[in-house]
């Protein structure tokens, strides 16, 4: 068996999830508090994968999901070996990275009008907040068709013989004979302290008013 995913990846996959599901729940419930908090934490998670997509292990560098048209054509076609993400599946991650980006950038210039703002609502003109405010309540519907394509593929993967769940769970996958070089890994105790020292950064930034309100 191969390692593939480090630790701070795989966690920052489920963690991910986790997120998105809260976000959306908690928009729709209009559970605001505990919005802006995993808002916040989901804003310091994905800092946290950016900057690991440059000190982390090989299989996580952003880098490494930059292909061109012939490598998409051939992992289509499963001529395109390579451990962690081929060519296709590289580009539905730069996909979501691009909607989570959005979406927690529209989210600290959004305002409902009524009670509740983001905290840079007050920093930027009102036509952007505006824009903003709209450009976050229509992503978050792009978001989740990419999380049911992304259930698809993994579906269709599964049903050609390929666990992709599995191996983001263990983090190892089996050993490819006609792959030459291993990739290298990094301690993903690393990704988490980076993800823990920016989440207490904003949390003391900007997120201490909403969680003080989720416990009174």
């Amino acid at each position: 068996m191969t390692k593939v995913w480090d630790g701070f990846i795989r966690g920052f996959h489920w963690l991910l999830v986790t997120g998105i599901v809260l976000l959306y729940v908690s928009g729709e419930q209009e559970w605001m508090d505990l919005h802006f908090v995993t808002g916040y934490l989901l804003l310091a998670l994905f800092a946290a994968r950016l900057i690991w997509g440059v000190v982390g292990s090989d299989t996580a560098k952003i880098a490494n999901l930059f292909h061109g048209p012939r490598a998409v054509k051939q992992a289509l076609k499963h001529e395109d070996k390579r451990y962690g993400h081929n060519a296709a599946g590289s580009y539905m991650v730069l996909l979501f990275f691009v909607l989570i980006a959005v979406q927690l950038i529209s989210g600290l210039m959004s305002t409902d009008d009524i009670m509740m703002e983001g905290p840079l609502v007050a920093m930027v003109p009102s036509s952007w907040v505006e824009i903003a405010s709209d450009v976050h309540h229509l992503n978050i519907n792009l978001l989740i068709a990419a999380i049911a394509l992304h259930v698809l593929a993994i579906v269709v993967y599964r049903l050609r013989g390929k666990n992709l769940v599995k191996t983001l769970v263990t983090g190892r996958t089996t050993k490819d004979q006609t792959i030459a070089a291993e990739p290298k890994m990094r301690a993903g105790v690393v990704g988490y302290v980076i993800f823990g020292v920016l989440s207490a950064v904003l949390m003391a930034t900007w997120g201490s008013a909403p969680l003080s309100a989720l416990f009174n």
